[in-house]
């Protein structure tokens, strides 16, 4: 496994990370749930991702049992906050009351005393923006959290944070946004302005679902089992679903045996390559995806095979940064 910086910060981080949402403790029972965090444990991943929604709260318990006994300074522990997690007007967004109650469930849910990084899950339209960093701020100064960061806010949304955050003096230094051969709406305001700010990529869905596996052909019924079969996951998935994508999809698959690498090795070697991207998200339901995934890490795609790439792909990439997921939240 290869390492990089999060961001400028000094905090290393396995470039491949495992996450577990729609997986444990929704879609994979917990016997193989451990056993897919023990391969990553074992192929050399440190760094963890969850978050507090995830399976309604489930999916930290999990991820918290299966690290259980670990030596805490021997991996990074990163969760979110800002979805429902109950069914009161305070049970979601970042208002000081509800991040102050969620980072005490997250550490009770993951049995540790601190989270290596807390990240806001979205931009939160309805707090001050004053109000959220300032939260942060006392969780990182109760050594609750070591550092700070966000998921899918646009290049302008990280800016006005990083400004607090700096007057604050607190490390802010990540970006989770979705990203992937085919969503790169990022490349255009998020990546920019998080070079400016210091902060690194942790990119989700480097397969856009699965879809740049290959296993989705065009005209056939999704795979039994799969996630666009699944009825948590397949809303996610349905926008790639389409007959141009898949089409061009599959003729990807000339590129990745030119390179020795399988679709998905390619899919998250392509992630990789890519400026400010400090590690990539994988998933797994089976403990061989992570064995096969995880060769991915270190791989340097020529530039020549990144523009066939582009060339294949062309139309169906989505470019535009306007469709960056920040919701608007009214109570």
């Amino acid at each position: 496994m290869n390492f990089r910086h999060l961001g400028r910060s000094g905090l290393a981080v396995s470039e491949i990370s495992f996450g577990n949402w729609l997986t444990h403790g929704s879609q994979v029972e917990e016997e193989a749930a451990l056993a897919c965090v023990k391969a990553a444990q074992d192929v050399g991943i440190t760094t963890f991702d969850t978050a507090d929604v995830y399976a309604s709260t489930r999916a930290e318990s999990v991820l918290g049992r299966a690290l259980k006994g670990q030596r805490r300074a021997s991996y990074e522990l990163f969760t979110k906050v800002y979805w429902p997690t109950g069914p009161g007007k305070n049970d979601w967004g970042l208002s000081r009351k509800h991040i102050m109650e969620s980072i005490h469930g997250s550490l009770t849910r993951l049995q540790t005393d601190y989270v290596d990084l807390y990240q806001a899950h979205r931009f939160d339209t309805a707090t001050p923006l004053e109000e959220t960093m300032l939260a942060f701020a006392d969780i990182v100064r109760q050594g609750k959290a070591l550092y700070i960061g966000v998921s899918e806010w646009t290049g302008e949304q990280i800016r006005q944070g990083a400004k607090l955050a700096r007057e604050l003096k607190i490390p802010f230094v990540s970006s989770q946004p979705q990203y992937s051969m085919l969503w790169r709406v990022i490349e255009a305001d998020v990546i920019p302005a998080s070079l400016d700010e210091g902060l690194g990529q942790i990119v989700w869905s480097p397969m856009a679902m699965g879809v740049l596996t290959g296993k989705y052909l065009p005209g056939k019924p999704p795979p039994a089992g799969s996630r666009a079969t699944d009825p948590t996951g397949s809303r996610f998935i349905a926008r790639f679903l389409k007959e141009d994508v898949l089409t061009r999809v599959q003729n990807l698959k000339p590129l990745a045996q030119e390179a020795g690498l399988t679709m998905a090795q390619l899919a998250v070697a392509w992630v990789l390559q890519n400026k400010g991207v400090s590690s990539a998200i994988i998933g797994a339901s089976r403990p061989e995806q992570v064995h096969d995934t995880v060769k991915a890490a270190g791989v340097k795609l020529e530039p020549e095979l990144m523009r066939r790439i582009d060339d294949v792909l062309g139309p169906v990439i989505e470019r535009n940064p306007a469709l960056t997921d920040v919701p608007d939240r009214k109570i």
